[in-house]
């Protein structure tokens, strides 16, 4: 019995790394250099980085002040840079207000904070739908907003990156900051996600507990064919 599905990523997977060995064959890559290169972007930077941004803020009101003001400024005090030419931007999760990045050009995305985009980030399916209909997109993530809850969504470019300033979840008072770093997931800090607290059976999951993976349903006004597998 033959498996009838594609499997996209696989298959992008396969070709990346044909043309990886291409390139080391030929000797235009340096496979020395491009194990330097991922290395750095899966432990020097990555969503634990924007996690530490985040408890800061919960526990320091003036950082948070600050940082809320101008954020690339704020993250430099940390020591954090690497941004090149974009500008930083937080937005605040409230009880009347949830946040919702995209790129809908491309897949513009916080890297130095965030670490690698997850695939749904960049996929048509993500990027078409989430300036549409937000809530839809948020509930086949798993997050049901009220109707009292404003949904605002913004559009990262080339020039200017953003982070979602998660909501402090209740029952984290007497938690340490390093604690509370724990519990922030990188996708609330895009803001399909909320931080869970820690009595939840997920949030000890932390940055774990991400989904890499959405299954979209077919939206009512885009015309598209969601990423299935």
């Amino acid at each position: 019995m033959t498996d009838s599905h594609h499997h996209p990523e696989a298959e992008i997977a396969l070709r990346v790394k044909a043309i990886e060995s291409l390139l080391i064959e030929k000797g235009i890559v340096d496979p020395a250099a491009l194990d330097v290169i991922i290395e750095h972007y899966e432990h020097t930077v990555g969503p634990h980085i924007g996690a530490q941004i985040v408890a800061k803020a919960w526990v320091d009101a003036d950082f948070k002040h600050r940082l809320l003001a101008d954020g690339t400024a704020a993250i430099a005090e940390l020591g954090l840079t690497g941004f090149s030419s974009e500008h930083m931007v937080v937005v605040e999760n409230t009880p009347k207000v949830h946040n919702l990045v995209v790129c809908t050009l491309c897949s513009c995305y916080p890297w130095a904070i965030l670490g690698l985009p997850p695939t749904w980030y960049k996929s048509f399916a993500y990027r078409s739908r989430a300036v549409i209909e937000p809530r839809s997109v948020l509930a086949e993530f798993g997050l049901e907003l009220p109707d009292t809850v404003e949904v605002r969504v913004w559009d990262s470019n080339a020039d200017l990156r953003y982070l979602v300033l998660p909501e402090r979840p209740r029952g984290t008072e007497t938690l340490a900051e390093s604690e509370l770093a724990a519990l922030v997931t990188r996708n609330a800090m895009i803001g399909t996600a909320k931080v869970l607290p820690p009595s939840s059976p997920h949030a000890s999951r932390g940055l774990g507990g991400d989904r890499d993976e959405w299954s979209p349903r077919y939206g009512r006004h885009a015309g598209f064919r969601p990423d299935s597998h």
